[in-house]
Order: structure tokens, then C-alpha cells, then sequence
């Protein structure tokens, strides 16, 4: 178009068909190839014989942008990635082998547990499906004038890991036999969680978190987001843009799990400590006002209990005044509760100090960060309350029911150990 003062333009655009169509059609065409650009296409891969995807050999190795194997693994535990947008997909594997059986146990991500044992038979194949939250740290940035930032404030683990990449990585312990895989985009409702290490999807073995087992205990329509982070406060989730990734997606409808307290309570932290009676229930409000704005719904977890006995085998409360502080909240806000700082005491106490410590790290001498077994006996609780107190997950809740003052034995409960291991304790133990 041209400029003020030549060819006689006047500030009035000019009606022109011809000139118009002329340029219309190459932006239709343009548009067109960036919207289809931008929406991710199903992916299939075929590990043996299927013809229901494409081939991969056992040889080919992740590369960026592609498809392949992570380094390290073995017939018995490897990780599979393929690249793909951030978003919500589905997953369908088709689980077994011509000749062998095969019980495979599938993770994805960091650790999160999506399936556990999947049996097979010789010559018998079976479909399975489930949803994967797939996030990379981009933020959508602020105008030039606003405060704020374009990018998660994310940590050296954090990009050694799975969780913030852009890829979607699947891991297949125990004794796996998969023969396809099919990775479609989809959309779902959410389930986001916003907390601290004994949430977040520990990145290693042998910490794990109630997080990163309640995606095994829900159905393939529901979704979870695990944005909890070792070491985290209800501020500094604020100040590392973890929230704002949240706020960036989360849709009318979904949900946001809020537990935070195992270390706001630490007043040796003066910049992120908060007390129960002002601050702590202040910066509550905040976030469920935060996810109310956008239509989400807001539920409070309360934090769980570290494995302390008294004389009388009971455990002694460390976070009683900040669970109180949750449950006084959740009544005055009329959010749901999930209150678990009452279920961990019931199971600790119901399978004893001799036997609790293998319900946690480093052998027990952890008495804050959970094991695999103790990570799933936590999520269990966290199932049967969604269960008992929000009638509309109830339905996604497929786990048989749990009673935390009768769990089962740690003996009881075995779920494939990952690849990848740490002996160094999470953040903020």
C-alpha cells in the first residue's frame, strides 16, 4: 500500500478484486502451512514385525528433533523418546511378543508411573492407552514494558532430565515386550500439581513422590501435569515462573492441586518462610484466586507427615499447625480437601517403625522422601480421597479402594525401579 502523498493515496483503502484475490490466496496458502506446521500429527512406531508404524531398531538412538532410544538402557529398562510439541497426547502401546511373555511396566517423563505390570502371553498382544503431559519451560513473553520473564526459571536437573525438553520420553521396565507404539495429540481435562519435593516427579531412584504415581490410580480421559519442584515454597514457585507456566495453560475446567509446607515452615529460610497465621493462608488465597480467574478448580492437599515416632508409636506431628491452617482455608474458601497429613499418619502408624522405614529413601534414614513403595501407598490415599470428596474425578479413580489405617505391607508392593539412580538427597530435605 502505498505511502501518504504518492499515488494519490488518501488514507481510503481502494476496493480492488482482482488485487485483493491476488494477494489473499498466497496468504491463505501461507497460513495454512504455518497452522498445520504448529498442530502436531499422530506418530507410530513399529519395534517389530506389526507394519503398524515405523521401523526402529533397537541401534538407533535418540536425536534431536527425531526419534530413538536414550543412552543406558537394557532388554529389561530402556527409555524411548520421540520429539514432539508441548501438549497433552495419547499414548497407545500395543504390549507383547510372538514367542515370549512379558509383564511391562511403563513411565513416563520424569518417572511418572502410567502403567504397572502389564501381563502378556506368548503370541497374545493387548492394547493399552493413557494420557502424557508433554511441557517445555517457554513462557509466553511480556510486553516490552512488563515486568516478568520468557522462560521457567529452571535448574541444572531439571535439563539433564525428562520433564522440561522437547520430547515425549517413555520408559519400559520389568520384563517389557512392546510391539508398537502410536502417539496421537489430544485434549483433556487437567489435573496440574503445584508443590514441593514430596510431590514433583523425582527425576532418579530411589526418591519418588505421590505425584508421580497418581497417573497409574486414574483412567486414560484425565490428565496429570506434575509442575511440583524439590526444595519449593509457596514464593519461590511464584519467583521461578512456575506458576505463570501453570496460569499459561491451564483451561476453564481443569484443576490445580495446591501443597506447599515442608518448607515454607523453615524460618531458617527468612525470604520464603511464611507462618500459619497471616502469610502462609495469605499466599493460599492467591493461588486459588489465581486458578478461579481462569475458570480451573482449586484443591488443597494438606502436606504429610515426616516418619517421626513418640515413646507410644505414634507419629509426632511436624506439620500440625500448617495442615490446621490448610483445613481452616479449604472450609473457608468451600475448596475440596484432600487432606493427607491425616492419612500419612495413619499409615505410618498402622505399618510401625519397625517396617516404615522401607517405606522411604536412603534405606529410611530419610524421614521426609518417600520411596516407590511409600510414593504409592502416599498416591493411594491421594486417589481414595479424590474419590470421597470431588465427585467429578470420582469417575476417573480406578484404583480398587484404599483404607490408610489398613495399607498393605511394603513387602506387599513392587513397582519396577527406573534406570537412572542418585544417592544425593531432593532439594530442601
Amino acid at each position: 500500500m502505498s505511502a501518504p502523498g504518492r499515488s494519490g493515496y488518501d488514507g481510503t483503502r481502494r476496493i480492488d478484486p482482482a488485487r485483493d484475490e491476488a494477494v489473499r490466496a498466497p496468504m491463505i496458502g501461507l497460513l495454512g502451512m504455518l497452522a498445520a506446521a504448529a498442530t502436531p500429527h499422530p506418530l507410530a512406531f513399529d519395534f517389530g514385525t506389526s507394519g503398524q508404524g515405523t521401523p526402529v531398531a533397537r541401534s538407533r538412538l535418540y536425536d534431536k528433533g527425531g526419534y530413538g532410544f536414550e543412552p543406558g538402557g537394557t532388554a529389561d529398562a530402556f527409555l524411548f523418546s520421540a520429539a514432539v510439541p508441548e501438549g497433552t497426547y495419547r499414548v497407545t502401546v500395543r504390549f507383547g511378543d510372538a514367542k515370549a511373555a512379558g509383564t511391562t511396566t511403563v513411565k513416563a517423563e520424569a518417572r511418572r508411573l502410567m502403567l504397572l505390570a502389564v501381563p502378556t502371553k506368548p503370541g497374545k498382544f493387548v492394547e493399552r492407552s493413557f494420557l502424557v503431559n508433554v511441557r517445555t519451560d517457554a513462557l509466553p513473553p511480556p510486553p516490552p514494558t512488563a515486568p516478568g520473564g520468557d522462560a521457567v526459571r529452571i535448574d541444572a536437573k531439571d535439563r539433564d532430565g525428562f520433564a522440561w525438553d522437547e520430547k515425549l520420553t517413555l520408559e519400559f521396565l520389568g520384563a517389557p515386550k512392546v510391539a508398537s507404539i502410536r502417539i496421537e495429540p489430544t485434549k483433556a481435562p487437567t489435573i496440574y500439581l503445584a508443590g514441593d519435593s514430596t510431590v514433583t516427579d523425582q527425576y532418579a531412584e530411589p526418591a519418588a513422590s505421590w505425584g508421580q504415581m497418581l497417573p497409574a490410580m486414574l483412567d486414560d480421559q484425565i490428565v496429570v501435569a506434575n509442575h511440583a519442584k524439590s526444595g519449593e515454597t509457596l514464593k519461590s514457585f511464584l519467583t521461578s515462573l512456575r506458576l505463570d507456566k501453570i496460569l499459561s495453560t491451564i483451561q476453564p475446567g481443569d484443576w490445580l492441586f495446591i501443597q506447599f509446607g515442608h518448607n515454607d515452615q523453615k524460618s531458617q529460610w527468612p525470604q520464603t518462610f511464611v507462618d500459619t497465621a497471616e502469610t502462609y493462608p495469605a499466599y493460599l488465597r492467591a493461588y486459588i484466586a489465581e486458578a478461579r480467574r481462569r475458570g480451573a478448580h482449586p484443591v488443597l492437599v494438606t502436606s504429610p507427615e515426616r516418619r517421626n515416632f513418640d515413646a507410644n508409636g505414634k507419629i509426632a506431628g511436624t506439620m500440625t499447625e500448617y495442615a490446621e491452617a490448610v483445613r481452616k482455608l479449604a472450609a473457608e474458601q468451600h475448596v475440596p480437601l484432600i487432606d493427607l497429613n491425616t492419612d500419612t499418619k495413619k499409615i505410618y502408624e498402622a505399618i510401625g517403625p519397625d517396617l516404615s522405614p522401607l517405606l522411604f529413601m536412603a534405606n529410611g534414614t530419610d524421614r521426609t522422601h518417600n520411596d516407590n513403595e511409600g510414593a504409592w501407598l502416599l498416591a493411594s490415599a491421594i486417589a481414595e480421597r479424590i474419590r470421597a470428596n470431588i465427585p467429578e474425578l470420582a469417575p476417573h479413580v480406578v484404583m480398587p479402594h484404599f483404607d490408610p489405617a489398613h495399607p498393605p505391607l511394603p513387602s506387599a508392593i513392587y513397582i519396577p525401579k527406573s534406570v537412572a539412580y542418585s544417592a544425593a538427597k531432593p532439594a530442601g530435605n
